[in-house]
Formats: C-alpha cells, sequence, structure tokens
C-alpha cells in the first residue's frame, strides 16, 4: 500500500503542473488589459498599470510569469485580488462554508442514492424499482437552477420548512440543509441508477450463489458481500463528486446567497479579477487531485489487489 500510494502522489505532480499552468494561460494570455474593472469605470493610470505588470511579471514570457506565480503558490501565497485583499486568506474563509455545503450535499446524496438503488436493485421489476427510476430521470432531467428556485420558494418561502437563504459568513447548518438537497439532487439520482444496476447484477454472481449455498442470511449476503462489490464504481463517482460540488456550487450558492468559493469565483470572472479567478480555480485543482488519491485509497481498501497491481 505505500509503494502504491508514493506512486499515486507522484503520479499526481505533472497533473497539477499541467492543470495549473493551463487555468493561468487562459487567464492571462489573453489579449487586452489585465487591470480593466480594478479602477472602476475609468481606466487604470499607466503608473497603476506599469506596477500592476511588474509585480505579477507579466511583461515576461508566459512560461517564466507561470514559474514565478507557481513559487508563490508553493509558498501559499495565491496573490492579491483587485481590492488588495489577500485570495489565499478570503478563500480559506469561504473554503468552510462551500466544504460544509459540499459535505452535506455528499451525505445526502451518498445515503439516500445508496438506499434507494439497494432497495431498487433488490425488488428489480417491482413498485420501488419503478419509483426510483422515474424519479432519479426527473431529477435527472430538471435543470440545476429549476430545482434551485422550485425549492427556494416552496420549501423555503411558502411553506418556510428552510431558510430561503443561506447569506452571512457563517451560515448554520440548518440553513444549507435545502442548497445541500438542491446541490446533490442530481448526484443522488446518478448513484442510485449506479447502485441499482450494481446490486441487480451482483446478486446474479457465483460467490452470491455459493454464500447462500453455505447457509448465510440474507442480510450478510446483502450487506457484506453484495454490498461491497457493488460500492467500488459508487465511491468512483462520489469521490469525484465532491470535487465537483466544490467547483460547481456557483449556481446553488448563487440562488441562496451563500458566501462560498463558488460565488468567489462568479464575483470574480464579473469583475474580470483574474488573479483572484486562478488562485480560486488552482486552489480547487488541488483539492479535486486529493479526493482523487482519497478514492484510489478506498479502492484498496475495498478490493486489495487494486493497490498489489
Amino acid at each position: 500500500m505505500g509503494k502504491y500510494i508514493v506512486r499515486r502522489l507522484l503520479q499526481m505532480i505533472p497533473v497539477v503542473v499541467f492543470s495549473t499552468f493551463l487555468i493561468y494561460a487562459m487567464v492571462f494570455a489573453m489579449p487586452g488589459d489585465r487591470t480593466v474593472g480594478m479602477c472602476g469605470e475609468r481606466p487604470c493610470p499607466p503608473a497603476f498599470v506599469a506596477a500592476f505588470n511588474e509585480k505579477y511579471h507579466l511583461n515576461d514570457p508566459l512560461p517564466v510569469q507561470y514559474g514565478y506565480y507557481a513559487a508563490n503558490v508553493l509558498s501559499g501565497d495565491l496573490g492579491e485580488n483587485q481590492y488588495g485583499n489577500s485570495v489565499s486568506e478570503e478563500l480559506a474563509e469561504r473554503f468552510q462554508v462551500t466544504a460544509k455545503l459540499a459535505v452535506m450535499a455528499l451525505a445526502f446524496e451518498g445515503v439516500i442514492g445508496i438506499l434507494a438503488g439497494v432497495l431498487a436493485g433488490l425488488r428489480k421489476g417491482g413498485f420501488i424499482d419503478n419509483l426510483v427510476l422515474v424519479s432519479t430521470l426527473f431529477v435527472i432531467s430538471v435543470p440545476i437552477f429549476v430545482t434551485g428556485f422550485a425549492a427556494q420558494f416552496f420549501l423555503g418561502l411558502k411553506w418556510e420548512i428552510f431558510p430561503a437563504l443561506a447569506s452571512g459568513k457563517d451560515p448554520s447548518l440548518f440553513a444549507l440543509i435545502l442548497p445541500a438537497m438542491v446541490l446533490g439532487s442530481t448526484s443522488l439520482a446518478y448513484i442510485a441508477r449506479l447502485m441499482r444496476s450494481n446490486i441487480a447484477e451482483n446478486i446474479k454472481s457465483d460467490y452470491v450463489r455459493t454464500a447462500k449455498a453455505k447457509g448465510l442470511s440474507p442480510r450478510r449476503i446483502v450487506g457484506v458481500h453484495t454490498l461491497r462489490n457493488s460500492m467500488i464504481p459508487v465511491v468512483t463517482f462520489m469521490g469525484y463528486d465532491f470535487g465537483a460540488l466544490l467547483g460547481g456550487a456557483i449556481v446553488t450558492e448563487g440562488i441562496f446567497a451563500v458566501n462560498g468559493v463558488g460565488g468567489y469565483i462568479f464575483t470574480g470572472i464579473g469583475n474580470r479579477d483574474g488573479i483572484a479567478v486562478v488562485g480560486a480555480v488552482t486552489a480547487l485543482v488541488i483539492v479535486y487531485l486529493m479526493m482523487n488519491l482519497l478514492v484510489d485509497l478506498l479502492y484498496g481498501a475495498l478490493d486489495p489487489r487494486i493497490s498489489n497491481d
């Protein structure tokens, strides 16, 4: 397992370098004035533009620019946004909110999705199976912004079950329940369908028939043998989805006014704040890759043959 972890860490290095370089190039290699919007509606003074370009080495060739930026990232410095605030400090504050939202969404989609998929897979062709298939197809077909506005109107405003907004620097867990349900709704549908297919396929496997012949209880056969093998693709999906939840919460955070990383990126794009956008996306890339590593380690725990390859 130790060699497996070291190998996966080494494989992450070129991915981090290439992805962050691509992000940096997409923002700073584009033609135009990088200081647009920093001085309001008027163009920035030439002295300000010259100082900005010198600070971030924007007059140097692109590889040299990225080299300076990568060195700063390794030291924990993601630069300053157009208001002079540290991007690292603002992300640290906002990342806590987005992380709580993503973890709650992941728990929601994991618990409900796996449970629904297991029940549907064990009763394939029955009422529960058809109910899961129809409901998940409906959820997948509806865009996330429609689901968000509908949930906000009915559950937040009309019936007042949950808060309609989760604004503020540190919203409560209760205020994040509704946006977490909306954020995880589409993934819940995919997990339920994926789990249903895996359970229905594995329940017919030879090892299940052998377990039945040995006289094992149905609960042990499903809970230990069938469920464990069926969970491998689901763990993969959920691990990758967590990274997507962190970066893809822009729409949900916008609907519910959540002060998170998604809103920070959206604001940075609107203000043409390249330093803020590159810093936030770079942080999300690193988190996403770390989640991929965690998924690989869970693979090894679920199936030891994977870590021995």
